[in-house]
């Protein structure tokens, strides 16, 4: 593969990064042009004196990095001569009808596959082991973990052939899968999570239970959360082919919102109680944002040792 130059690219824009067609170049782009971001920031708190450490330059292995001295400095460098293979990550893409939903920007079931893309890379880049489970309704694909390249290719193969669709039920689907995962692994899951709270929330805390580490990354389109419609609007429901309504958005708006917000609100303060890592992005939000809060809970999760 010929060499991509990510300051070419419109890394900030993810409507922008999808034109670049294949998940393994959006992948590489996203990775390596954050990457590459942060030695512009500079250092907080207290300086560190590297011995048999280097600062990380474009073109090095994402793998060599040491992420607990990105934990303490903020800032990237080469652990040379140390080979870290621990992480085994399981990535849970939700391919629901209500994924479909593309405003202005592009669908929310666009935007999970490419950070799903991005976040494979990653891992498998630094020799950790990144698997795949697809789903609606029920599981569909399964790619188990593995630190391969090859992996990697399957990974991004099997996600550019999922067409969002059908209904979902977030906590049976994740009954099915928590008993298949017999080794202890971080779960990301990446869904606009629209379910039943109570349920949602207690399959989260049977993960836990397995003592899974789990990562929710709630994705929602920035028209979910401003409403911005003025004239009368036929919705379709996405799960539910042929069923439709014709509302008028000023009467509604001031009832959604506030019913929107309730449960974004109730959905993290629940998943903090049961032990998951919660964060919210909105489809026209950088990847680097999603990125920076995987490798902050992976450095308090090598902190916990």
């Amino acid at each position: 593969m010929s060499a991509i130059n990510p300051e070419s690219a419109p890394l900030t824009d993810p409507t922008a990064l999808a034109k670049f067609g294949r998940l393994e170049v959006v992948a590489r782009l996203v990775v390596e042009g954050f990457i590459m971001g942060q030695h512009k920031s500079p250092f907080k708190g207290t300086s560190v004196e590297f011995v048999e450490h280097r600062q990380y330059y474009p073109g090095d292995e994402v793998r060599h990095i040491d992420w607990r001295a990105y934990g303490k400095t903020g800032k990237y460098y080469i652990k040379e001569f140390e080979d870290e293979t621990n992480l085994r990550c399981y990535l849970l893409v939700d391919g629901s009808g209500s994924m479909g939903f593309a405003g202005k920007t592009l669908s929310k079931f666009d935007y999970a596959r490419q950070l799903a893309a991005a976040l494979g890379y990653l891992l498998i880049d630094q020799r950790d082991a990144a698997g795949l489970i697809t789903f609606d309704d029920q599981p569909r694909e399964r790619i188990e973990p593995s630190s391969t390249p090859r992996n990697f290719s399957r990974l991004t193969q099997t996600l550019e052939q999922m067409v969002p669709g059908g209904e979902t039920s977030l906590a049976g689907v994740f009954e099915q899968i928590i008993p298949t995962i017999h080794r202890r692994s971080l779960i990301v899951i990446l869904s606009d999570c629209f379910d039943d709270l109570d349920p949602l929330l207690k399959a989260l805390g049977r993960f836990r239970h397995a003592r899974q580490e789990v990562l929710l990354f709630q994705i929602v389109a920035p028209e979910e959360e401003t409403f911005p419609f003025s004239h009368p609007t036929q919705f379709r429901n996405l799960e539910q082919a042929g069923h439709k309504l014709l509302v008028d958005p000023a009467r509604l708006r001031k009832i959604y919102l506030a019913q929107f917000a309730a449960f974004c609100r109730e959905l993290r303060r629940q998943a903090g109680n049961v032990g998951v890592d919660y964060h919210k992005f909105r489809t026209d939000e950088p990847y680097a944002t999603a990125l920076g809060a995987f490798l902050d809970s992976r450095t308090r999760r090598k902190g916990r040792g």
